[in-house]
């Protein structure tokens, strides 16, 4: 369904820092660093046939995250949504929510965690039991 999603970052080498551990964590590789015409850097992360950027904004304004919008990265273990939450908050990302664990729903257990990165992009890491 997506081919990209992209975010923008005030501040691109901490947010690349973030981006560099966080994803690290789900086995994506190094960031491949892209400048536009416009002379903005850019850096994307390819992994499964995803790819996930952060970019300064090219229309000069200050990047800002999307009210009620969230990020979901699907992981492969309970142990990978935890990993994934304390390498994001170890490189200047925010815990929020309840703490990383299983939550109960209509459609099953699913473990879950969320944090914010520098620029207030909330994103979710999911592990659905099987």
């Amino acid at each position: 369904m997506f081919n990209h999603i992209m975010v923008g970052a005030n501040d691109i080498e901490k947010s690349k820092t973030f981006y560099d551990a966080l994803l690290a964590t789900l086995g994506a590789g190094e960031a491949i660093r892209n400048v536009s015409a416009t002379g903005h850097v850019r850096y994307f992360y390819r992994h499964d046939g995803n790819t996930f950027g952060i970019t300064e904004p090219i229309n000069g304004e200050p990047a800002s995250c999307a009210n009620g919008a969230t990020i979901g990265f699907k992981c492969d273990s309970p142990e990978q949504v935890k990993t994934f939450h304390d390498a994001g908050v170890a490189h200047g990302g925010t815990s929020i929510e309840d703490a990383p664990g299983p939550r109960t729903s209509s459609v099953g257990v699913m473990h879950l965690s969320y944090v914010r990165d520098p620029d207030g992009n909330k994103l979710c890491a999911l592990y659905r039991e099987k």
